[in-house]
């Protein structure tokens, strides 16, 4: 057995203490309670209020932080005039806090040694660990050049990461959030219409007569303003479909549950188009003035018939009659959702575009209650020089896939090993926001990524696995500590939120901006880095936009009026669709021209052996994946997930609730750690179900080591989408084990 240059270090073993942190006298959960409208009216005599957006999860809803009189963050209250939230946070936002408080955050910068032979961490004071950064990273760019050094991001400190890797001369970048989340709904739904989905989705739902979820979780997502549109929308009697193996927070607030076999949406979906065309129920004038390929579509699906999809989907013909009528009864304020998280099987491109082409069919792309055309206000970028050519960078690396448009984060690991034919080699690695290790399947092919790296950066709030790679890690200050960009995100009309510090970063921990700005002006880059701080450009920034940053501490958000035109179609004119013709493409030339179906079609996808269960995965609305877990508040309402197992099942193996189980998947992984079994009807016999984000292997996460199972262990096979590079990740299947196959080895 070999043993690797860079060995796991469990940052526990540093021994490096904690300070004990202040607990918050008022509830931190739970929106528009009681106790928030007391803190509304009583704020302002004890306690001081600051701006800013939250970093829990991608979408950003603005807030106020309030400080009490000894400068202690004690509570966070959605912004009112905010319309990603609506002045109301969900769980995870008002229980942000904790995040602050969190007395297992990193406090100072470590660096990788070895002491009597064993890998450890030591503390380093910033000018040692920037010094060092500056040192390798000029030392691989005279050897390899600039491109060498590659960055998987996400959130806030990526992108002045990202602002300094370009200026460096590197375009080696790439987030999870594409490969790993949402890149196949953009290409299907960009070839259709010829435009992202984007984030927040344009997903007019507080208007729609009935919303198509598919693999959606609404409501453990929480995705805030789309949970809280669906809530309105069920008042007001809109119809919910909910296709899921699984009875979800949706499925149980839904008209229709659609249990389907996993890995057979397309096949629903094609059967739903044949409804649709051979009884005539889709939109016809909106296909005749917006769309070109009908014919070929017609043709396509007519042997698609609900009868054919039975056998495939398991759902009655009758049942998908009636839901595709009911579709078209309430069309075209109707919405088959896009989800968020869609790299399943590896046509997931295809099976997005399967879903943008029945909304056109149902002519809900730019109607009320359907999908709005989305605006955002334009930021303009603090003076810079421009970036310096890299001679290659991710579209290279992703070049077998024609119609990648971001970078594939397991493209950027191949390259990484060893190869004398890898024309784009990876020597160095920085990593800020995203702890790859629960994001990224293939869990062999990541360690030996980084064990063949000369260089890795930890950029984090928090001792997560992948810090325990690293060679150097960095402290981030919280999110509630610091300023960053000014959030500008597509919705119905535009609007800017700011982020204004708090409080002091505690401890050591330093906003990303600052280490961008450091770490650049030791390569000689401070051209790129022109103010002292970051507050510099946001004050310019603002002052171009017509206000400023006193303006913005008091109100928070700004919203500006449209100027793209109207959310909706104007029906007595005619739109240009932004695709090469202005139409909506149901038939798909450029698919067709790259060697690909130019209309989605079903392919069988392998199934459980004997004894094995399809693993599915999701969300839980207190959670953004793995990154919460350890938070004191949010660990409080969700300490370890649970294996989600059919009463069939159950009976078979001799399962109880409660039990403790290990799993072991087709290629002999097992389980680091074990899982408690929920047996319930709410799970199809042939999956078993579990919350992503657990199973956390570092000591020094107290509240989050060793609880529960991380699923993405256990996904070794990976069903790669040919046409943008997606990991798909649902087609792992697990055994239950109920001996513990760890009891003679140390964990």
């Amino acid at each position: 057995m070999t043993t690797s240059r860079r060995k796991f270090i469990k940052i526990s073993a540093l021994g490096l203490g904690a300070v004990a942190a202040s607990t918050t006298a008022i509830n931190m959960f739970g929106s528009n309670s009681y106790i928030d409208e007391l803190v509304k009216q009583n704020v302002s005599k004890k306690f001081k209020r600051t701006a800013t957006y939250c970093e829990v999860c991608f979408w950003k809803c603005a807030a106020w932080t309030y400080t009490n009189e000894d400068g202690e963050i004690k509570k966070i209250i959605g912004n009112d005039d905010d319309s990603h939230c609506y002045g109301r946070l969900c769980p995870r936002g008002t229980g942000g806090v904790g995040m602050y408080t969190d007395e297992d955050r990193l406090k100072t910068p470590l660096i990788r040694t070895t002491v009597n032979g064993e890998q450890t961490f030591r503390k380093a004071s910033w000018d040692e660990a920037l010094d060092l950064i500056a040192s390798k990273f000029k030392g691989i760019k005279e050897t390899h050049g600039a491109e060498s050094i590659a960055l998987i991001k996400h959130g806030a400190p990526g992108s002045h990461l990202e602002h300094l890797l370009k200026a460096f001369g590197s375009d080696t970048i790439a987030e999870p959030a594409y490969a790993q989340c949402r890149g196949p709904r953009e290409t299907g739904f960009n070839l259709t219409f010829g435009s992202w989905v984007g984030s927040p989705e344009p997903t007019d739902i507080r208007d729609t007569k009935c919303l198509v979820l598919i693999g959606s979780h609404i409501g453990e997502n929480m995705h805030n303003s789309q949970v809280q549109e669906m809530s309105d929308a069920i008042d007001n009697g809109a119809t919910i479909i909910t296709v899921d193996p699984r009875l979800s927070t949706a499925a149980s607030k839904s008209k229709f549950w659609l249990a389907i076999k996993p890995a057979t949406d397309i096949a629903l979906m094609l059967s739903w188009m044949n409804v649709l065309i051979e009884e005539g129920i889709y939109d016809k004038e909106y296909i005749n003035k917006y769309a070109t390929g009908f014919d070929e579509l017609k043709k396509h699906v007519s042997q698609f018939t609900p009868e054919w999809a039975y056998g495939i989907t398991t759902i009655k013909p009758d049942v998908i009659r009636e839901t595709a009528r009911a579709m078209a009864h309430a069309a075209p304020a109707v919405i088959i959702h896009p989800g968020r998280h869609v790299v399943w099987y590896g046509d997931d491109s295809q099976r997005a575009r399967a879903m943008a082409i029945l909304n056109a069919l149902l002519g809900s792309w730019g109607r009320r209650g359907g999908f709005y055309f989305k605006e955002a206000a334009k930021v303009p970028n603090f003076p810079a020089p421009a970036y310096p050519e890299p001679k290659w960078g991710w579209k290279e690396i992703g070049e077998k896939y024609p119609l990648a448009q971001m970078g594939i984060t397991n493209e950027v690991m191949k390259c990484m090993l060893p190869d004398k034919d890898n024309k784009y080699p990876v020597k160095a690695l920085m990593v800020a926001g995203t702890n790859i290790t629960k994001a990224m399947p293939n869990k062999k092919l990541l360690e030996d990524a980084m064990d063949a790296l000369d260089f890795m950066v930890v950029i984090d709030t928090m001792p997560m696995d992948v810090t325990g790679y690293a060679d150097v890690v960095l402290p981030e200050c919280t999110y509630l500590e610091r300023y960053d960009d000014i959030r500008s995100a597509t919705n119905r009309e535009p609007s800017i939120a700011i982020r204004v510090p708090a409080v002091e970063p505690k401890y050591e921990s330093k906003p990303a901006w600052w280490m961008a700005k450091q770490i650049g002006e030791r390569l000689g880059l401070g051209a790129y880095f022109n103010y002292d701080d970051f507050k510099e450009v946001i004050e310019w920034q603002l002052k171009e936009m017509g206000t400023s940053l006193e303006e913005m501490e008091k109100i928070g958000v700004k919203n500006y009026p449209r100027k793209s035109g109207p959310m909706y179609l104007n029906e007595d004119e005619t739109y240009n669709f932004p695709t090469d013709n202005g139409k909506i493409h149901l038939y798909s030339q450029e698919l067709k021209d790259l060697g690909f179906d130019p209309m989605p079609n079903y392919t069988k996808h392998p199934e459980p052996p004997q004894g094995f269960y399809r693993l599915n995965y999701g969300r839980a609305p207190m959670h953004t994946f793995s990154r919460t877990v350890n938070n004191p508040n949010l660990n409080d309402l969700k300490k370890e997930n649970d294996l989600w197992v059919n009463p069939k099942v159950a009976r078979i193996i001799g399962l109880k609730s409660g039990q403790e189980v290990w799993l072991k998947n087709q290629d002999d992984i097992i389980s680091t750690f074990s899982i408690k079994v929920r047996v319930t009807e709410r799970v199809r016999w042939d999956s078993v179900y579990m919350v992503h984000g657990f199973g956390h292997q570092n000591k020094e996460l107290s509240r989050a080591n060793g609880k529960g199972i991380n699923d993405t262990e256990l996904i070794t096979k990976v069903f790669t989408d040919p046409i943008m590079g997606g990991t798909g990740m649902r087609g792992n299947f697990v055994a239950i084990l109920t001996e513990n196959p760890h009891k003679n080895t140390e964990i």
